[in-house]
């Protein structure tokens, strides 16, 4: 029977640290489903086709990852898609709560599904969106973080920055 996880996100924008977690689950998984969560709620600074764009551009040749977005409940998403595992990468000890808050509620709504959690590479740990953001808004470079489609993205999106 063939393994199959949903690694979730709003991926606003995706980062090495996201990468990490997507290498590391196909040593665990067959195949990983990237689903790039809409969530208007956040107010993302990219739309979700172009969050979408840019998660295909950053695993463009890796066999066995597929990349798509959903609007509604995670654990509907899986369902409807037939999976019933959630992979979750946790960064630093202040991502277990929420992290744990999210599993028990998925797991309440949906008992079938299930939460891996998996731990961020250590040279991953401070990565975070949101300050990826921030850095290339004042003008500081973000190729450290994030891979060259990101990159282009934000320069095709907003101009370079200076840095």
């Amino acid at each position: 029977m063939e393994r199959i996880a949903v690694f979730p996100g709003t991926f606003d924008p995706i980062t090495n640290g996201h990468l990490d977690i997507i290498e590391r689950g196909l040593k665990i998984f067959d195949r990983l489903v990237v689903a790039v969560a809409e969530n208007p709620g956040k107010s993302p600074l990219f739309t979700v086709e172009e969050r979408v764009e840019m998660v295909r551009a950053c695993v463009e040749g890796r066999e066995g990852v597929e990349v798509e977005s959903f609007n509604n409940l995670l654990v509907d998403y899986l369902r409807k898609r037939g999976i019933r595992i959630i992979l979750r990468g946790l960064r630093v000890i202040s991502d277990f709560e929420h992290e744990f808050q999210m599993a028990l509620t998925n797991r309440k709504l949906a008992p079938e599904i299930e939460t891996v959690f998996m731990m961020t590479g250590e040279r991953f740990a401070y990565t975070k969106s949101s300050l990826i953001k921030e850095i290339y808004d004042l003008g500081g470079r973000i190729d450290c973080f994030v891979p060259p489609p990101v990159v282009r993205m934000f320069e095709r999106k907003f101009g370079r920055r200076k840095g």
